[in-house]
C-alpha cells in the first residue's frame, strides 16, 4: 500500500530540507503571519516530509494553507485564549489560528502542566489543520514523557454499513521516549488512509489497493483501481468482516475527545475548516523510574524487532521506524518532492517576492 503514495523517483526533484523550510517559511510570513510563527508552521511541514509523510508535508498542505489565509479561513494574527484553566487542562479557543502554529504551543503547555501535575491535558476548538499529528505527540519526548495528540476533521468517511461521511480521518499520535533506541512513534489515520494521502495517488496515477475508498453509493471499492472523481473514505478495517467497526469506534472515540469535550459540537454540525484538536503529555517520573521506563521500551521495541518474520517478509517493524528510516535518507540525499510541487513553489515564490534556492 505505502507505493501507492509515494512520488516515485523518475518524477521527483531531491530537494534540501533547510531550503524547503525557508522557502515554507517564506510564503506563510507573506500572509500576514509574524515570523517565528511562520517558520514554526514551516518546521512542521518540512519534519512530515523529512519523515516520509509527504500527505502533510509541503506538498499537500502549504497551498492549503495560503488559500485559507488569502480567502480568511483562516487568522494569521489569532487572539487564542484559554477559556478553562486548572492545574493539568486547559481548553483553548484558537480564534480561527492555524493549527501547525498552536498546537505545539498548546502541547507545551499541556507538558508544563504535566510536569506539575504528572498529567497534562490541552483541547483546543475553532482552529486550522495541524499538520503531522506525531510532530505534536514528539514534542514530549525531550521532556522524559509519553506524548499524544488526536484531531478530529472535517467529515470525508462513513461509519460501518453508512452511505454518508459522519467522521473525519481523526488520527491518533501517541510517542513514547526509549533509552538508546529510536522512540516509539505510532501516527495513524483511523479511516484506511489519510484523505492527502488519496490526493498524491491521484497525482500520481496510482492504483488504490482494494478496500481503500468506497464508491458515491457508499459500496467499499474491493479491487483495486485508480481513484474515482467521486469517493468516501473508509474507516479502518474496510469492511464490516474485516473490523471496520473498530476504526469507526475508534474515530467517534476521538471525535468525543477532541470535539465533544471541547465545547465545539462534533464533525457534522461545524464548517470544514474547523478543526478540534487534543494533546497530552505523561510525565514518566510521575509513573515510574524514568530509566527504567526507557530501558523498558528499549527491550520492548527490541522484541518487536526481533520477531521472527512470516514467509514472504524480511522484517518486523515498529510504529515510527519507517519514518526514522526516511528521515535518515531524506536528510542525506535531499526530500523527494514531485516535480510539479517544485515547479508550483518556485513559481509562487517569485510571484510573491520570496526568495526559493530549492
Amino acid at each position: 500500500m505505502v507505493e501507492s503514495f509515494k512520488v516515485p523517483e523518475r518524477d521527483a526533484v531531491r530537494v534540501d530540507a533547510d531550503a524547503l523550510r525557508a522557502a515554507a517559511a517564506g510564503l506563510i510570513a507573506k500572509m500576514g503571519v509574524p515570523p517565528a510563527d511562520a517558520e514554526l508552521a514551516a518546521d512542521v511541514l518540512v519534519s512530515a516530509d523529512l519523515r516520509g509523510v509527504e500527505s502533510h508535508g509541503v506538498s499537500n498542505m502549504l497551498k492549503v494553507y495560503l488559500d485559507r489565509y488569502a480567502d480568511g479561513t483562516t487568522n494569521p494574527n489569532p487572539e487564542w485564549t484559554v477559556v478553562r484553566d486548572r492545574p493539568a487542562i486547559a481548553n483553548i479557543d484558537c480564534d480561527r489560528g492555524l493549527g501547525v502554529i498552536l498546537v505545539p504551543k498548546a502541547m507545551d503547555l499541556a507538558i508544563a502542566k504535566a510536569r506539575e501535575t504528572g498529567v497534562g491535558v490541552v483541547t483546543m476548538f475553532n482552529c486550522g489543520h495541524l499538520g503531522m499529528a506525531s510532530y505534536h505527540a514528539m514534542r514530549a519526548l525531550a521532556h522524559d514523557m509519553v506524548g499524544m495528540c488526536m484531531t478530529a476533521t472535517g467529515p470525508s468517511v462513513l461509519p460501518t454499513f453508512g452511505a454518508e461521511p459522519r467522521l473525519g480521518t481523526n488520527p491518533i499520535a501517541i510517542a513514547a521516549p526509549a533509552l538508546d533506541r529510536h522512540p516509539f512513534v505510532l501516527d495513524m489515520a483511523t479511516s484506511t488512509v489519510a484523505v492527502n494521502k488519496l490526493r498524491n495517488a491521484k497525482r500520481l496515477g496510482s492504483l488504490l489497493p482494494p478496500g481503500t475508498v468506497a464508491d458515491a453509493a457508499g459500496t467499499p471499492i474491493m479491487e483495486a483501481v485508480p481513484v474515482p472523481d467521486a469517493y468516501f473514505g473508509l474507516p479502518l478495517g474496510s469492511t464490516r468482516e474485516l473490523g471496520s467497526h473498530k476504526g469507526y469506534g475508534l474515530a467517534a472515540a476521538v471525535e468525543v475527545l477532541c470535539s465533544v469535550l471541547s465545547g465545539a459540537g462534533f464533525a457534522t454540525r461545524l464548517p470544514r475548516t474547523h478543526f478540534r484538536h487534543y494533546v497530552a503529555a505523561y510525565d514518566v517520573s510521575a509513573f515510574t523510574d524514568v530509566e527504567e521506563f526507557k530501558q523498558t521500551m528499549d527491550d520492548f521495541i527490541g522484541e518487536l524487532a526481533a520477531t521472527p518474520p512470516a514467509p514472504g517478509h524480511e522484517r518486523v517493524m515498529v510504529a515510527g521506524q519507517l519514518e526514522w528510516e526516511a528521515e535518515a535518507e531524506h536528510r542525506a540525499h535531499g526530500i523527494p518532492l514531485h516535480r510539479d510541487v517544485v515547479d508550483w513553489l518556485r513559481t509562487t515564490c517569485a510571484e510573491m517576492d520570496v526568495a526559493c534556492d530549492v
